[in-house]
């Protein structure tokens, strides 16, 4: 049988382009022992693949030129030569952007469609509801009263940080870019106060959404947006770098101002962390992320296009702001 791919052709300077992939076909040989021939049916686009198409040093290798692009797919089995998987068998794994692939069964994890919608573990209850949850309660550490910001607050990882905040007893400000974002934000998650960035003088917004000054901030996109929240930090206050959205296509370096002040004289936490370094502890977080949204204390959103020719289009969406909530791909129909 043959698979349709879509390969790192060159890589992007500033915002990536259509030019930047190639698609290719090609035909799957068949599975060795403990390996399954997958049928892709939700690709997950992710903001820390920007990086990774950059040939520089990071915290994952990047991708090279010519190589199946690659990140969090939910698929299910089409053949197999496993004892541990099945048929019509619905997994998850970090597989290519691909329709059709060959993955071992040691790189997959077998999910259960009755537990909840199976694109909830690209999202909420997958890598990013993990990112909120380990981000906010192991670094930020709320507290009842205190003010928690979150900046991409409508994003895959903010929509979450925020209610596990709310959770928490924390007063919540998200600050997002469009109107229908924050309307989200504030009349379905209750979030206690937005900010729209790109239209409000975000200075003095923020001043007045934050009376009491900012005890966490919940950092997904740096720049301009965290000069702003970091001149209202709290003595105390803790910081979680999670991204940098805002600054991953830049062709020169950013200035802005110097934390370092901020940070002393607050006696202020900032740390950076990846998700990857809670491995161990991750069933302790999808174990409570699931039991909160089934009782409807969780709430997510997806933007879901249609189309396996539509994911490098929904990924330069990314940086563009066009989603709330998760951004996912929709390959295919389950087979029956």
């Amino acid at each position: 049988m043959k698979t349709k791919q879509i390969r790192l052709a060159e890589r992007p300077v500033g915002m990536p382009n259509e030019d930047n992939f190639k698609w290719t076909e090609e035909d799957l040989r068949a599975p060795d022992t403990g390996e399954v021939v997958l049928k892709s049916l939700y690709i997950s686009v992710d903001p820390y693949m920007r990086g990774r198409m950059n040939d520089q040093k990071s915290y994952v290798e990047p991708y090279g030129l010519d190589e199946v692009i690659s990140g969090g797919v939910i698929a299910q089995v089409h053949q197999s030569n496993s004892t541990e998987l099945e048929e019509g068998d619905f997994v998850i794994g970090n597989l290519g952007w691909a329709t059709y692939q060959i993955a071992h069964e040691d790189a997959l994890r077998k999910i259960d469609p009755s537990q909840a919608p199976i694109t909830t573990h690209l999202g909420v209850i997958g890598m990013p509801g993990i990112t909120a949850y380990f981000g906010l309660l192991d670094i930020g550490k709320p507290e009842p009263g205190e003010t928690v910001v979150i900046s991409g607050a409508a994003g895959a990882v903010g929509t979450v940080v925020g209610q596990i905040a709310k959770i928490a007893g924390a007063r919540v400000v998200g600050i997002a870019g469009s109107d229908e974002k924050l309307a989200y934000l504030k009349d379905e998650l209750k979030f206690d106060a937005v900010v729209n960035y790109k239209t409000d003088d975000l200075f003095e917004s923020l001043k007045q959404a934050c009376p009491d000054g900012v005890d966490v901030y919940f950092d997904n996109v740096g720049g301009e947006v965290s000069d702003a929240v970091l001149r209202l930090i709290n003595k105390g206050a803790r910081i979680p770098v999670c991204g940098q959205i805002s600054l991953y296509n830049l062709k020169k370096p950013d200035l802005g101002i110097r934390v370092q002040p901020n940070l002393l004289v607050n006696s202020a936490m900032m740390k950076g962390f990846i998700v990857s370094d809670y491995g161990a502890h991750f069933q302790d977080a999808v174990t409570d992320l699931a039991k909160w949204l089934q009782e409807g204390r969780l709430q997510y959103k997806e933007t879901v296009v249609e189309g396996f020719e539509k994911i490098p289009e929904a990924f330069i969406g990314l940086f563009k702001g066009e989603n709330i909530g998760k951004y996912i791909v929709k390959v295919a129909e389950p087979s029956n």
